[in-house]
């Protein structure tokens, strides 16, 4: 078996509104009190160890992951009503499989999986 990834990240200009943003989208909680304006989720609440937080310089920030939902319709749906954007709709690469992208606030584009 081949390495784990455990972790990811999303960081950009306004780390307490990249907290909000990723804590409210899908229910994780963050760990905000550490050094440099940092957020940390438990592995255990989502699947993976997310770091939300400001850029090192301070400009536009980095990310790409996929985050495993039950209704990718329903996902898209709360992205936009916490302020993203559809990247790219909802489509089916495979049977019982869909994908869709988003951008979050700041235009970071993360991918949504549903299915097998």
């Amino acid at each position: 078996m081949g390495n784990k990834i455990v972790h990811a990240e999303v960081v950009g200009k306004d780390g307490p509104a990249l907290h909000k943003f990723w804590g409210e989208l899908f229910g994780w909680k963050q760990n905000t009190d550490l050094p440099g304006g940092y957020g940390m989720t438990d592995a255990a609440d989502s699947g993976i160890v997310l770091g939300t937080g400001p850029a090192p310089d301070g400009g536009a920030g980095w990310v790409t992951f996929y985050v495993s939902v039950p209704d990718v319709d329903a996902t898209l749906a709360k992205v936009q009503a916490l302020g993203g954007t559809v990247v790219m709709p909802k489509f089916s690469p495979a049977p019982e499989t869909w994908l869709a992208m988003f951008a979050d606030p700041e235009g970071h584009i993360v991918g949504l999986s549903q299915g097998s």
